[in-house]
């Protein structure tokens, strides 16, 4: 039995898996986004997201730590170069996975396994929101509550005024699309 193994072998040796996890970590740096099955996309986002972590600090021993992991002197370049300025400011959770359905062969499931931080899709209009929304949970002095609660108040005042003039607005535009389904229906009788 298996009680306690958290580590996926992926039915391969040592060696194998470890240069299973190398090759696909080398790829996935420099392409960003790779198809493979979802097993060893499970292995690989556990392989490759603390390298991204170590480099965030940019160092001669981070570096030989990752290197010693994958290497590869272009991956690297890569690592700390684009994907590192990318991922600065995330505290972690660095790869996605996507379930693809089965590969028609040998029915194994198949996923996509992406840097978060590279996709255009989903990254959409992510960044404004990034930028006011605190990572860390932690306890802060209490000036701040206060001095965020006066402008809230009065961002409530200034907002009752428009939507009223939206409303009455609103109210014209209301009335020609009612015009517009009758006489729709009376032509369709």
């Amino acid at each position: 039995m298996r009680h306690g193994d958290k580590i996926k072998n992926l039915s391969r040796t040592k060696a194998h898996r470890d240069a299973l996890l190398r090759n696909l970590s080398c790829q996935l740096i420099e392409h960003k986004r790779i198809v493979t099955t979802l097993a060893k996309a499970k292995a690989l986002r556990v392989y490759v997201e603390p390298l991204i972590t170590k480099s965030k600090e940019n160092t001669t021993h981070q570096r030989r730590i990752v290197f010693s992991h994958l290497q590869d002197k272009e991956a690297i370049k890569e690592l700390f170069g684009a994907v590192a300025a990318k991922v600065g400011g995330r505290p972690g959770g660095y790869t996605r996975i996507i379930k693809l359905g089965i590969r028609p062969g040998d029915a194994a499931e198949k996923a996509m396994i992406e840097l978060v931080d590279f996709n255009e899709i989903y990254g959409k209009g992510s960044d404004e929101k990034a930028a006011g929304k605190r990572t860390r949970r932690r306890g802060g002095s209490g000036k701040k509550k206060t001095d965020e609660a006066a402008p809230a108040a009065e961002v409530a005042v200034e907002a009752t005024a428009p939507v009223e003039e939206v409303k009455e607005a609103a109210a014209p535009v209301a009335e020609a699309t009612s015009e517009t389904e009758a006489k729709e229906e009376n032509k369709g009788a």
